[in-house]
């Protein structure tokens, strides 16, 4: 099984949209103290939002489409569903 995930960080206020077998692994990885990447501006990120699929490149579609919408509302209404 494969998850879209989107993660949360108050601290920065903003959303990060992703795809990983092991959604609570990568978690950890991204609030892991790094430099490199969007992610490692903060270590509070929380997982707000997951889908699952059968298969990696269906969850990479679903990712694709919703990177895709740039708009901070439609992620939100998104979540609150």
């Amino acid at each position: 099984m494969y998850f879209l995930y989107i993660l949360y960080s108050l601290s920065c206020d903003r959303y990060y949209i992703g795809v990983s077998s092991d959604v609570e692994g990568r978690l950890r990885r991204h609030n892991a103290v790094h430099k490199k990447g969007f992610t490692g501006r903060a270590q509070d990120w929380e997982v707000v939002y997951q889908e699952e699929y059968g298969s990696k490149h269906d969850a990479l579609i679903r990712e694709t489409l919703i990177k895709s919408w740039k708009s901070r509302l439609k992620i939100e209404e998104l979540i609150r569903v």
